[in-house]
């Protein structure tokens, strides 16, 4: 019994290590479906940071390269372009979002079919230079679900 309750108190102290290493949450993580052959989609989700983080880099089974890239209107064009890192002030939460920053994946590998999992991971820079993953499970659609 004493052994169990150790195995147990040793699993629960991981879990609070490793969420203290994350210091993020993501919420709402979808993506984009696309049709045969299509080669980029996008990826959305809402990042909540406990302490100062900057998104620095993400990556992906299905893709070759995921960027954080950002749309915005010019002059009445819509414009892309890559915006790399993207910082996070504690307590706040950063939208990433059709029309605005988000995670474009490029160079897919296969389609992204309608209800399919699919999986991302960030990567997080704190203040201190240590870098953290975090593992996000994104569902594939359309338009953005419904919460």
């Amino acid at each position: 019994m004493k052994i169990e309750r150790l195995w147990v108190a040793a699993l629960v102290g991981l879990g609070l290590w490793s969420s203290a290493q994350a210091q993020v949450s993501v919420e709402l993580a979808w993506v984009r479906t696309t049709v045969p052959n299509q080669v980029s989609s996008g990826a959305f989700m809402r990042i909540t940071a406990l302490k100062d983080v900057r998104l620095v880099a993400a990556r992906s089974p299905v893709a070759g390269v995921v960027e954080v890239h950002e749309m915005k209107i010019d002059n009445g064009i819509m414009r892309m372009r890559p915006a790399g890192e993207l910082s996070i002030k504690a307590g706040q939460s950063l939208e990433l979002k059709s029309g605005g920053y988000h995670l474009m994946m490029m160079d897919l590998k296969r389609q992204i079919k309608a209800g399919e999992t699919v999986a991302l991971t960030l990567e997080f820079k704190a203040p201190d230079g240590s870098v953290s993953d975090v593992a996000v499970k994104a569902v594939a659609a359309l338009t953005q679900p419904v919460p």
